[in-house]
C-alpha cells in the first residue's frame, strides 16, 4: 500500500472541493427554514428542490439529512422531508439545553477571551443597536444570536461550540418566527447584550453566571407565552 505522504499517492488525489453542492444546499434551506420562508410542517420536495436549485436529487437529499440531524426537518420516506413543527415540549428542551451549555461558555470566555474577541462583541452590538433603531426585526435576531456566537467562540472550547452549532438554527427558527410579536424583545436587546459583555470583561463569575440564567429564563418565557 502506498505511503500517502509519498508524491504518487498525493498526486492522485483531487483537490478537495472548498464547498460541496450539498452544504450550499443545505445552507440556502436552512436560511429559508429559519427566516420563516416555509410553514411548520410544510412538505418540501426533492423534486422541486432539484429544479429550483439547478441541481440532482442526490445534493437535496444530502442536505435533507443534515437539517434533519439540526432537528430542522422529518425525512419522509420516498416522499422527500417536512419542516419541523416545533412544540412548547421542544422549547423547554432547548432552552434547558442552552442554559447548562451557556454557563460553560460564559464561564471559560471570561477566562479565554481576547481583546479581539471583545472588539468583536463591541461589533455585533453596534450592528444590533443600528438594526433595533431601524426595527428590522430579522436583523435584531441575526445580530441577537451572533453576539452570542461570539461568547461561545471566545471559550475556546471545540466540543462546546459544535453542540450549541446544533442547537443554533431551532433558536434561531423560534426567535425569527415569534419575536417579532413583542416590542419587549426589541427594547431590551441592546442593554441585555451590552451587560452580557460588561460582566465577562470584569471576570465576576457569579454576576455572569446569574445574568445570563435571567437572560435566558426571560427569553424562554416569552417564546412560551407566544406559542401558546
Amino acid at each position: 500500500m502506498a505511503d500517502t505522504e509519498s508524491p504518487k499517492a498525493l498526486g492522485e488525489l483531487a483537490p478537495a472541493n472548498r464547498r460541496s453542492l450539498s452544504e450550499d444546499v443545505a445552507e440556502r434551506l436552512r436560511s429559508a427554514i429559519v427566516r420563516g420562508t416555509f410553514d411548520p410542517g410544510q412538505h418540501l420536495s426533492e423534486a422541486t428542490l432539484a429544479e429550483k436549485f439547478g441541481v440532482s436529487r442526490g445534493p437535496i437529499r444530502e442536505a435533507f439529512v443534515e437539517l434533519e440531524r439540526e432537528g430542522l426537518v422529518t425525512i419522509e420516506r420516498h416522499r422527500g422531508a417536512r419542516v419541523t413543527r416545533l412544540s412548547q415540549t421542544d422549547i423547554d428542551e432547548i432552552y434547558e439545553m442552552r442554559a447548562a451549555l451557556e454557563r460553560l461558555a460564559i464561564e471559560r470566555a471570561m477566562r479565554f477571551a481576547t481583546d479581539d474577541d471583545f472588539a468583536a462583541m463591541d461589533g455585533a452590538i453596534a450592528t444590533l443597536k443600528r438594526a433595533v433603531k431601524a426595527r428590522k426585526i430579522h436583523d435584531v435576531v441575526e445580530c441577537d444570536v451572533g453576539f452570542h456566537d461570539l461568547i461561545y467562540r471566545a471559550a475556546r472550547h471545540s466540543r462546546l461550540y459544535a453542540a450549541w452549532s446544533n442547537l443554533r438554527p431551532q433558536i434561531e427558527t423560534f426567535l425569527h418566527s415569534r419575536s417579532m410579536d413583542t416590542g419587549d424583545y426589541l427594547k431590551r436587546a441592546v442593554l441585555e447584550h451590552e451587560e452580557l459583555r460588561d460582566v465577562i470583561r470584569g471576570k465576576s463569575k457569579k454576576t455572569a453566571i446569574a445574568m445570563i440564567d435571567e437572560h435566558l429564563r426571560s427569553a424562554h418565557e416569552r417564546l412560551s407565552q407566544l406559542s401558546s
